[in-house]
């Protein structure tokens, strides 16, 4: 399952992907986050690791993830290595002026199992709780308190 989600941001494109490289930021702005934390010291780049744990229907969801692709400013692509079914994210931001910019992300899962029989009914739940998501971060981004 693939799924694309993208938004236009009115905030300048360093900060817009600052806050999304850094996995420590996830719960603040994904509802079903519990916890962030990297298990490897900062700068993150390329080989970087975190660990996660996410609320998944009903259950708490452990995961560690790796970033696979990292183009600093512009790109971060993440990939699962334990915990759940593998699922690979790449979140990018592109510069649209001095203030604004648009964020895309790319989520693809393999979701074998139980998930694969039924995918039919969960991607339609994944595309609005990943639009969700993003309408969140558009909402903190611009707050007047984060322009302050």
């Amino acid at each position: 399952m693939k799924v694309t989600v993208e938004v236009d941001i009115e905030r300048p494109a360093d900060e817009v992907f600052a806050y999304l490289e850094d996995a420590e930021n996830n719960p603040k702005w994904i509802p079903n986050m519990r916890s962030c934390r990297w298990t490897m010291p900062r700068p993150i780049g390329l080989g970087s690791r975190y660990e996660q744990v996410s609320r998944f229907l009903g259950r708490d969801v452990h995961t560690n993830f790796e970033v696979t692709r990292h183009e600093p400013g512009r790109l971060i692509t993440i990939e699962s290595r334990e915990g759940s079914f593998p699922i690979t994210v790449t979140r990018s931001v592109e510069r649209r002026g001095e203030a604004a910019c648009h964020a895309r992300e790319d989520t693809e899962g393999d979701a074998s199992g139980f998930y694969s029989i039924a995918e039919p009914l969960m991607r339609p739940m994944v595309v609005r709780n990943i639009r969700r998501i993003y309408r969140n971060l558009k909402t903190m981004m611009e707050s007047p308190a984060r322009a302050g």
